[in-house]
């Protein structure tokens, strides 16, 4: 059985499927139709809602897209949609800044872009526009257009007043903590097993390895509303607070395979810039708010974002199976095409990278759009040079072949020769021999190969002439 606040109601759910996504649960079985159903893949915004949850003593909202959040996510947070706004017969300060800036035509993608807004103004102390703009990134307006929708962003937060919610915070926090934890979630005959340690789910995995692993559920709940599959038996790892901590270990990071990546953007941007200026354009706010470092792994997409940095950061897995760990580098797990190391009943613990910042690390990511995007190619560039001599290299991409994967000839042309032009270009040469790219809807091979060739130029341009600009996103905020 699971047990949430259904805004300040008390709900409790022992016979709801497994399967169900929030979005199904709100529509159908409780008749709130304000959140909407656009894209159900994560991509839209329409279905944006907001949970809570205690943390640090007072409650941390974060906005979540509902077609992706299965129903087990809900246990001892708190539920809002837009219904929920609305108190005492007026609108809350975000909706009348939507009315006030004339936020909205049609109005279907308004509850989502409300939501997300409404999670902004609560994780804010005034108005910074590239928060509104990362807070927005993830929700589509396919009428309006986005000046008023930031204009309303902007009043919301410059306007911000206490609201329902803040005063009620003590009371919500109390029903919250008094939540015992959940065991499991059964009904429609699939079941969802929520063990609280790192011991019990890696009892639990070793028992049903052919269970699904639920972290964050951005790319396995596709199989639900894409692939329109059932899953028998899930895991869900949302209680293993193990799984979510990161700390300094020497010089190494080592990262929870179940932290978010919300929680990970400032610590890895403090040690590496470029992962950070990465994860800023990881999918979007409500995506990285549940998505986890691990299960980006995990699922060995090819054109998965962390991986060609973590590659290039020469990361290393610690996996488990039962009660026993063993270790392996990033670059031995994957196999083939969303194949990867894993022997039945084995799970990333976490994964570790150097905790000193490359001086030359760097990564780009290139996609149609600039935010919420699926990568055509990312390339990631970690060179050291000495005395104007390439000593080592590591060049990796996604979007290039079956699986992420390091240029190897490409990094033989570079290492033990002078860091220039003409060393460049022979290198740049070498990536048609490390990967014969496929054409897809994204991009074509030859272009994903020049587009290849080309940041490995562009990395050369910003280590050798750092004055240039070169990236769209370095402006001053208007």
């Amino acid at each position: 059985m699971i047990r949430f606040l259904l805004n300040n109601r008390l709900q409790s759910e022992a016979a709801l499927d497994p399967n169900t996504t929030v979005l199904n649960y709100l529509r159908r079985d409780l008749g709130r139709c304000g959140t909407k159903e656009g894209c159900a893949s994560g991509d839209c915004g329409a279905c944006t809602v907001v949970l809570a949850e205690p943390h640090d003593g007072r409650l941390r909202y974060r906005s979540v897209n509902a077609c992706l959040t299965l129903v087990s996510a809900l246990h001892g947070k708190q539920l809002i949609t837009v219904e929920d706004l609305k108190q005492n017969g007026r609108l809350h300060s975000v909706q009348q800044a939507m009315v006030d800036c004339h936020g909205s035509q049609c109005g279907f993608c308004t509850p989502g872009f409300v939501m997300s807004m409404f999670c902004l103004q609560k994780n804010s102390v005034d108005y910074r526009r590239e928060s509104a703009q990362q807070a927005l990134a993830g929700n589509l307006c396919r009428c309006t257009g986005y000046r008023p929708i930031m204009a309303a962003a902007q009043q919301a937060c410059e306007r911000r007043a206490p609201d329902g919610f803040d005063l009620e915070q003590h009371q919500t926090l109390q029903q919250l903590q008094a939540i015992e934890p959940a065991r499991s979630q059964e009904a429609a005959g699939k079941r969802c097993l929520m063990p609280q340690t790192l011991d019990e789910l890696a009892a639990l995995y070793r028992q049903h390895p052919q269970a699904k692993l639920l972290a964050g559920g951005t790319d396995l709940a596709l199989e639900i509303t894409q692939r329109h599959q059932d899953l028998p038996l899930l895991i869900a790892l949302g209680q293993v607070a193990e799984l979510k901590r990161t700390q300094r270990e020497g010089g190494r990071l080592v990262i929870g395979a179940g932290a978010t990546l919300s929680d990970l953007h400032p610590l890895l941007a403090g040690y590496h810039p470029a992962f950070g200026e990465l994860l800023a354009r990881f999918a979007s706010q409500q995506i990285r708010n549940q998505g986890t470092l691990g299960g980006n792994i995990a699922n060995a997409s090819p054109i998965g974002d962390g991986a060609p940095l973590l590659l290039a950061l020469d990361a290393q897995l610690t996996l488990r199976c039962g009660e026993q760990r063993r270790m392996l580098p990033l670059h031995q797990f994957f196999l083939g095409y969303r194949q990867t190391a894993l022997q039945p009943g084995e799970l990333i613990e976490s994964l570790s990278l150097p905790a000193d910042a490359p001086a030359d690390l760097r990564a780009w990511k290139v996609s149609k759009r600039l935010e919420d995007d699926i990568s055509a190619v990312c390339g990631a560039f970690n060179l050291t040079i000495e005395q104007g001599v390439v000593r080592e290299a590591r060049v990796a991409f996604g979007g290039m072949a079956a699986i992420p994967q390091r240029a190897l000839r490409c990094e033989r042309r570079l290492v033990g020769q002078p860091w220039r032009r003409a060393t460049v270009e022979l290198a740049a040469q070498a990536l048609a021999q490390d990967f014969t790219p496929l054409s897809d809807f994204r991009a074509s091979s030859a272009y994903r190969l020049l587009v290849a060739q080309n940041l490995l130029r562009r990395y050369f341009i910003a280590l050798t002439e750092p004055q240039t600009a070169i990236e769209v996103t370095a402006h001053e905020p208007r």
